[in-house]
Protein backbone atom coordinates (compact mmCIF):
# COMPACT_ATOMS: atom_id res chain seq x y z
CA UNK A 1 0.00 0.00 0.00
CA UNK A 2 1.48 3.13 -1.17
CA UNK A 3 1.97 5.83 1.75
CA UNK A 4 -0.47 7.87 0.05
CA UNK A 5 -3.54 5.13 0.21
CA UNK A 6 -2.07 4.51 3.52
CA UNK A 7 -2.41 8.20 4.97
CA UNK A 8 -6.05 8.49 2.95
CA UNK A 9 -7.31 5.08 4.76
CA UNK A 10 -5.45 6.79 8.65
CA UNK A 11 -6.95 10.04 8.05
CA UNK A 12 -10.97 8.54 6.99
CA UNK A 13 -10.93 6.52 10.43
CA UNK A 14 -10.20 9.56 12.62
CA UNK A 15 -12.74 11.58 10.47
CA UNK A 16 -15.30 8.62 11.00
CA UNK A 17 -14.65 8.47 14.78
CA UNK A 18 -15.47 12.25 15.02
CA UNK A 19 -11.49 13.15 15.60
CA UNK A 20 -9.33 15.71 13.74
CA UNK A 21 -6.36 15.67 11.15
CA UNK A 22 -3.53 17.86 10.57
CA UNK A 23 -3.02 17.64 6.90
CA UNK A 24 -1.66 19.31 3.68
CA UNK A 25 -4.08 21.20 1.38
CA UNK A 26 -3.69 23.00 -1.73
CA UNK A 27 -2.77 25.87 -0.06
CA UNK A 28 -1.16 25.78 3.80
CA UNK A 29 -1.44 22.92 6.09
CA UNK A 30 -4.43 22.97 7.71
CA UNK A 31 -6.81 21.46 10.33
CA UNK A 32 -9.42 19.60 9.49
CA UNK A 33 -12.81 17.51 10.65
CA UNK A 34 -15.56 16.11 9.41
CA UNK A 35 -17.79 19.47 8.51
CA UNK A 36 -21.02 17.78 9.79
CA UNK A 37 -19.92 16.79 13.18
CA UNK A 38 -20.36 19.59 15.56
CA UNK A 39 -18.24 17.95 18.19
CA UNK A 40 -15.75 17.12 15.97
CA UNK A 41 -15.70 21.21 14.83
CA UNK A 42 -15.65 21.97 18.92
CA UNK A 43 -12.50 20.37 19.03
CA UNK A 44 -10.87 22.12 16.07
CA UNK A 45 -12.18 25.60 17.53
CA UNK A 46 -10.55 24.23 21.37
CA UNK A 47 -6.97 23.17 19.23
CA UNK A 48 -6.79 26.12 18.01
CA UNK A 49 -7.62 28.57 20.65
CA UNK A 50 -10.36 29.96 18.39
CA UNK A 51 -13.59 32.15 19.07
CA UNK A 52 -16.45 29.86 18.04
CA UNK A 53 -17.89 33.23 16.33
CA UNK A 54 -15.08 32.66 14.04
CA UNK A 55 -16.68 30.70 11.11
CA UNK A 56 -14.39 27.81 8.95
CA UNK A 57 -13.65 27.12 5.34
CA UNK A 58 -15.35 24.05 4.22
CA UNK A 59 -13.55 21.96 1.43
CA UNK A 60 -15.48 20.07 -1.26
CA UNK A 61 -14.54 18.23 -4.15
CA UNK A 62 -17.09 19.29 -6.81
CA UNK A 63 -19.70 22.01 -7.82
CA UNK A 64 -22.34 19.19 -7.66
CA UNK A 65 -21.75 19.05 -3.61
CA UNK A 66 -22.31 22.59 -3.18
CA UNK A 67 -26.46 21.89 -4.43
CA UNK A 68 -26.60 19.84 -1.10
CA UNK A 69 -25.16 22.39 1.64
CA UNK A 70 -26.41 25.98 -0.10
CA UNK A 71 -29.99 26.72 0.47
CA UNK A 72 -29.58 28.66 -3.19
CA UNK A 73 -26.62 28.48 -5.40
CA UNK A 74 -26.08 31.07 -8.15
CA UNK A 75 -27.41 29.56 -11.30
CA UNK A 76 -23.78 30.17 -12.95
CA UNK A 77 -21.39 28.85 -10.52
CA UNK A 78 -19.77 26.09 -12.46
CA UNK A 79 -19.03 28.72 -14.57
CA UNK A 80 -17.52 31.31 -12.20
CA UNK A 81 -15.05 28.63 -10.29
CA UNK A 82 -14.09 27.55 -13.41
CA UNK A 83 -12.37 30.98 -14.17
CA UNK A 84 -10.52 31.21 -10.72
CA UNK A 85 -6.73 30.51 -11.92
CA UNK A 86 -5.72 29.81 -7.97
CA UNK A 87 -7.38 28.23 -4.72
CA UNK A 88 -9.97 30.72 -4.17
CA UNK A 89 -12.22 30.32 -1.00
CA UNK A 90 -15.94 31.51 -1.73
CA UNK A 91 -18.56 32.94 1.05
CA UNK A 92 -22.13 31.65 0.01
CA UNK A 93 -25.39 32.58 1.49
CA UNK A 94 -27.44 29.74 3.26
CA UNK A 95 -25.83 27.20 4.27
CA UNK A 96 -27.46 23.69 4.77
CA UNK A 97 -26.48 20.42 6.29
CA UNK A 98 -23.55 21.27 8.19
CA UNK A 99 -22.80 21.83 11.80
CA UNK A 100 -24.05 25.29 13.11
CA UNK A 101 -20.36 25.70 14.66
CA UNK A 102 -18.91 25.99 11.25
CA UNK A 103 -21.69 28.42 9.59
CA UNK A 104 -21.28 31.85 10.26
CA UNK A 105 -23.65 33.60 12.65
CA UNK A 106 -25.33 35.13 9.53
CA UNK A 107 -26.17 32.30 7.75
CA UNK A 108 -23.17 32.36 5.43
CA UNK A 109 -20.37 29.70 4.53
CA UNK A 110 -16.37 29.92 3.38
CA UNK A 111 -16.09 27.11 1.06
CA UNK A 112 -13.26 25.92 -1.57
CA UNK A 113 -13.65 23.40 -4.04
CA UNK A 114 -10.04 21.38 -3.59
CA UNK A 115 -7.82 20.72 -6.53
CA UNK A 116 -5.09 19.21 -4.59
CA UNK A 117 -5.17 15.31 -4.97
CA UNK A 118 -4.70 14.75 -1.55
CA UNK A 119 -7.41 16.21 -0.47
CA UNK A 120 -10.18 15.59 -3.80
CA UNK A 121 -9.39 11.78 -2.37
CA UNK A 122 -9.91 12.65 1.16
CA UNK A 123 -13.44 14.52 0.67
CA UNK A 124 -14.74 12.21 -1.84
CA UNK A 125 -14.08 9.46 0.46
CA UNK A 126 -15.41 11.10 3.12
CA UNK A 127 -18.38 11.56 1.37
CA UNK A 128 -18.69 15.31 3.70
CA UNK A 129 -17.15 18.35 3.46
CA UNK A 130 -13.87 18.61 5.68
CA UNK A 131 -13.13 21.84 7.34
CA UNK A 132 -9.84 23.41 6.24
CA UNK A 133 -8.51 26.14 8.61
CA UNK A 134 -4.69 27.02 9.43
CA UNK A 135 -2.66 24.97 11.36
CA UNK A 136 -1.83 27.49 14.47
CA UNK A 137 -2.93 28.64 17.50
CA UNK A 138 -5.23 31.35 17.08
CA UNK A 139 -3.14 34.79 15.82
CA UNK A 140 -0.28 32.77 15.20
CA UNK A 141 1.57 32.82 11.52
CA UNK A 142 0.14 30.63 9.33
CA UNK A 143 2.22 27.66 8.98
CA UNK A 144 4.05 27.50 4.97
CA UNK A 145 4.90 24.37 5.50
CA UNK A 146 4.90 21.14 7.86
CA UNK A 147 7.92 21.96 9.76
CA UNK A 148 6.37 25.69 11.08
CA UNK A 149 3.46 23.63 12.19
CA UNK A 150 4.41 23.69 16.44
CA UNK A 151 4.38 20.76 18.88
CA UNK A 152 1.40 22.24 20.19
CA UNK A 153 -0.48 21.36 17.25
CA UNK A 154 1.12 18.41 15.96
CA UNK A 155 0.24 16.95 19.30
CA UNK A 156 -3.34 18.00 19.88
CA UNK A 157 -4.82 16.20 16.37
CA UNK A 158 -5.70 12.38 16.08
CA UNK A 159 -3.84 12.02 13.07
CA UNK A 160 -0.99 14.03 11.41
CA UNK A 161 -0.59 13.34 7.37
CA UNK A 162 2.84 12.07 6.54
CA UNK A 163 2.30 12.72 2.78
CA UNK A 164 4.54 16.07 2.31
CA UNK A 165 5.81 16.51 5.09
CA UNK A 166 9.03 17.22 3.50
CA UNK A 167 7.43 19.65 0.85
CA UNK A 168 9.20 23.09 0.86
CA UNK A 169 7.40 24.72 -1.68
CA UNK A 170 6.13 27.93 -0.66
CA UNK A 171 2.67 28.07 0.12
CA UNK A 172 -0.15 31.04 1.17
CA UNK A 173 -3.72 31.06 2.08
CA UNK A 174 -6.31 30.89 -0.80
CA UNK A 175 -7.58 34.32 -1.88
CA UNK A 176 -11.33 34.82 -0.44
CA UNK A 177 -14.25 35.88 -2.51
CA UNK A 178 -18.10 36.59 -1.69
CA UNK A 179 -20.73 36.63 -4.07
CA UNK A 180 -23.16 39.42 -3.82
CA UNK A 181 -27.07 38.96 -3.63
CA UNK A 182 -26.40 40.60 -7.53
CA UNK A 183 -23.89 37.79 -8.38
CA UNK A 184 -20.88 40.26 -8.61
CA UNK A 185 -17.71 39.47 -6.68
CA UNK A 186 -16.41 41.22 -3.84
CA UNK A 187 -12.70 40.63 -2.75
CA UNK A 188 -12.51 40.09 0.74
CA UNK A 189 -8.31 38.34 0.79
CA UNK A 190 -6.18 38.44 -2.50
Amino acid sequence: MTDFENDILRSLEALRNGGTILYPTDTIWGLGCDATDEAAVRKIYALKQRDEAKSLVVLMADVKDLMKYLASPPPDIAEVLAGFDRPTTVIYEGALHLAPNVINQDGSIAIRLVQDPFCRHLVKRLRKPLVSTSANISGAPSPASFREVSPEIRNGVDYVVEYRQQDETPARPSRIVRIGKDGRLEIIRD
